[in-house]
């Protein structure tokens, strides 16, 4: 979801600077700093970007210039008015409650939004307006070549990964088929072990008991579902679009069932294949934020 792209151009008296940047976010966020006077530009503009992206935090800086003349600067009466009474109100209801507010600085009442007209020198903004619109599909484009150009990297990174968790899944399915002769054992240890303790004990029962130990600890189903969820990754990443959060859900599971597999595994090299696994889907997870 990072990318960055930035332009000028110009239209008679008139100069712009673009610049276009994201960074990652779980959903589409749209921040747009248009001049006020540019009429219509900025509802078209956040338009375009909304058909164009669906994910990331996404700022947006137009500058516009008027050569040999920076633009005339004054207050916005009514915009100070509606600030000043609402400041007014605040004090009055802090001075109720007891408390001391700092005192206001025009500086921080002059950053609000709408306090200050800047004069465009121009009495018809419309051509302009225009010909930013005009130009902005061409930023835009560029903007979105980094994204896929980044996201091709990524996409190797990705498959790589899903490669390691596949390979991790495989060996522990291999333990576990010699795993399973251990534990036999080491449950008729355990059953001879109380039978010949003296103590009197319903063979039944305890054999139940072993038996109810063996199926908690059976992660057969753990190893299918995981070998199911490669199969999902390697899909979505086949079909491209927005997958990010569809590849966030997958790396939770794929977390889910590395966590029961380490608490269930019983056997030291297939807990250690379980943590490694759980080392290579964190870092999976973490690329996933990157991802539309």
């Amino acid at each position: 979801m990072t990318a960055f792209a930035s332009g000028t151009g110009g239209l008679g008296q008139h100069s712009w600077t673009w610049e276009l940047r994201s960074v990652n976010a779980k959903g589409l966020d749209l921040r747009l700093r248009v001049p006020d006077w540019l009429d219509g530009l900025e509802a078209a503009l956040r338009a375009d970007l909304g058909k164009a992206l669906s994910r990331g935090s996404v700022t947006l800086g137009l500058r516009v210039t008027r050569d040999g003349d920076e633009g005339r600067i004054a207050l916005n009466p009514s915009t100070m008015n509606t600030v000043l009474d609402a400041l007014a109100e605040i004090e009055a209801e802090a001075l109720r409650r007891g408390m001391t507010l700092a005192p206001s600085r025009a500086a921080d009442l002059l950053g609000v939004r709408g306090m200050l007209d800047v004069s465009s020198g121009s009495d018809d903004a419309g051509p302009l307006v225009a010909q930013l619109k005009r130009e902005f599909p061409d930023l835009v484009a560029r903007f979105l070549e980094m994204r896929e150009s980044e996201g091709a990297a990524l996409e190797g990174v990705l498959r790589g990964q899903i490669d390691q968790i596949e390979t991790l899944t495989t060996q522990a399915a291999a333990l576990v088929e010699g795993r399973r002769a251990a534990m036999a054992e080491a449950l008729q240890a355990n059953l001879a072990r109380v039978m010949g303790s003296g103590q009197s004990a319903d063979p039944d029962r305890v054999a139940q008991e072993l038996a109810m130990i063996a199926v908690k600890s059976d992660v057969t189903e753990e190893i299918d579902r995981l070998v199911a969820h490669v199969a999902a990754a390697r899909e979505l990443v086949e079909t491209g679009g927005p997958i990010g959060r569809k590849l966030d859900f997958l790396t939770q599971e794929f977390n889910r069932e590395a966590n029961t597999l380490c608490s269930k595994s019983q056997h030291r090299e297939l807990t250690a294949l379980g943590l490694e696994l759980k080392a290579v889907i964190d870092q999976m997870r973490e690329q996933v934020q990157n991802v539309e």
